[in-house]
């Protein structure tokens, strides 16, 4: 019995998860995260934002009873009875270099498919998108990059957190969040229509304009600054 367990509520119902072929009892509802901490685990790696942004706690398992494989990040999934897990604690995933200012699509036939040439292998399988934690339409956006359809290859991606969980389930081996990602640079670089008040916006951070609304924003209580986030005004495009 490790010291988390003593502090749990006698009444708290405990359930079975196995990691890595280990068994343990956890307290229902927990996260994968927070179950394998109170297992006894310390993150050294794997862990980051903790809030399903970073993409760094990729996960795979199998629930009881269930044959398939899923994937999720370890930090927004709840255990369940019987949950067999493995933590990856990293995805060895090449990514191409480039020099942002040498990739112009006017001076490519397809520079998706020039830099990652493998795309011409999808399959169309959609695995990627069946292990994406985000629910994005991956193989879609690969399709995109394959048409040479950049901006929507840049759009259906938006959402991309870089987990790799796509990757290491794709049989034409294709690093699909590398791509993405290329197709947004580019897309800010060359496609997208440059904001006419970012550089205003710009000057009046160097100026200070905002250094007050910033001290007070630190200073704030977080629920407070949970309730400002919420009512903010957002300028609709158009």
């Amino acid at each position: 019995m490790n010291e988390n367990e003593e502090e749990v509520n006698e009444d708290q119902e405990m359930i079975e998860i196995f990691v890595m072929g280990k068994r343990y009892n956890v307290p229902k509802g927990l996260t994968i995260m927070t179950a394998l901490e109170y297992a006894g685990y310390k993150f050294v790696r794997g862990c980051g934002c903790r809030g399903g942004f970073c993409g760094a706690c990729s996960t795979v398992y199998r629930t009881e009873d269930e044959y398939k494989l899923k994937m999720d990040l370890a930090c927004q999934t709840a255990v369940e009875d019987g949950m067999f897990l493995v933590q990856l604690p990293f995805v060895p995933a090449v990514r191409e270099e480039f020099d942002i200012e040498e990739v112009d699509p006017e001076e490519h036939d397809n520079v998706m498919l020039d830099y990652y040439p493998e795309i011409a292998r999808c399959v169309s399988c959609n695995t990627c998108t069946k292990s994406c934690p985000q629910d994005i339409e991956v193989m879609d956006y690969v399709q995109a990059a394959l048409r040479g359809d950049i901006e929507r290859c840049a759009e259906l991606s938006f959402d991309c957190i870089q987990c790799g969980l796509c990757s290491i389930r794709c049989p034409a081996d294709i690093k699909h969040y590398h791509l993405a990602q290329l197709a947004r640079r580019i897309t800010g670089r060359y496609i997208d229509k440059n904001s006419d008040e970012l550089d205003k916006r710009v000057e009046e951070i160097k100026e200070g304009k905002y250094d007050e609304e910033m001290k007070e924003m630190v200073e704030m209580e977080l629920e407070k600054l949970k309730e400002t986030y919420d009512t903010r005004d957002i300028k609709e495009e158009g």
